[in-house]
């Protein structure tokens, strides 16, 4: 398998006045394209930390983190954003869409974003939503739809300009739970079909059957992580 994030030795510390607050405490991690690995651990462990380091979002402490081979930890703040858009697609738990935008326009304004010319982001837009099983609400406001169906608009917007990694922190969280397997069975069919390394944020142990690993993380350690 190729290799799509390395964490090594990496560790977080958050400063509060003159307190020095540990969430990381050495964490060594890869995960690989073609699979998707669950974060389970209890509420403050870490989890959203990693999950933030990860994606470009904070930087560690300590210790490095590579995307796709290359050390991210060693870049300007400035290359960052650069780097998040091209390799890297969230889910957020808020779904955070634009209501404002229809569930396609949702979609195509992510590929604009990359690059995309307005009638082929429309073109991938409409794809994109029958992969995830919502083409028919293209033209639909996100503020009407169910919650199920924006936290697919959700996907398809995160894998949209075929990021190599998908993060996710507690996508299923608002959902019901006969609607947060189908979608953590897509997220699934996403990583082994589209060869996306997808990690998963999550508090919700029924989703482990789907998942290739699951990643344990107490006090900002990784105390279980099955090969």
């Amino acid at each position: 398998m190729t290799q799509a994030i390395q964490i090594r030795a990496v560790t977080k510390n958050y400063l509060e006045g003159h307190t020095t607050t540990p969430a990381l405490a050495g964490v060594d991690l890869t995960v690989n394209r073609g699979e998707m690995v669950l974060m389970m651990g209890p509420s403050g462990s870490g989890k959203t930390t990693l999950l933030s380091i990860m994606g470009c979002i904070l930087r560690p402490t300590s210790g490095q983190v590579f995307l796709e081979g290359n050390e991210i930890t060693a870049m300007k703040e400035r290359d960052l954003p650069a780097v998040r858009l091209k390799h890297i697609g969230f889910v957020f738990q808020g779904f955070n869409l634009f209501p404002t935008l229809t569930a396609g326009e949702n979609v195509e304004l992510a590929l604009r974003l990359k690059g995309h010319k307005r009638g082929a982001a429309k073109d991938e837009a409409h794809r994109l939503l029958d992969l995830v099983g919502i083409g028919e609400k293209y033209r639909s406001y996100t503020a009407d739809i169910s919650g199920g169906q924006k936290q697919r608009v959700a996907i398809a917007r995160a894998v949209a300009g075929s990021p190599e990694v998908i993060l996710a922190d507690e996508p299923t969280a608002a959902l019901d739970s006969h609607t947060g397997r189908n979608i953590v069975e897509l997220m699934a069919n996403l990583a082994h079909t589209e060869n996306r390394a997808v990690v998963i944020v999550t508090h919700d142990s029924r989703l482990q059957e789907f998942a290739d690993r699951v990643v344990r993380v107490e006090d900002g350690l990784i105390v279980s992580q099955p090969n």
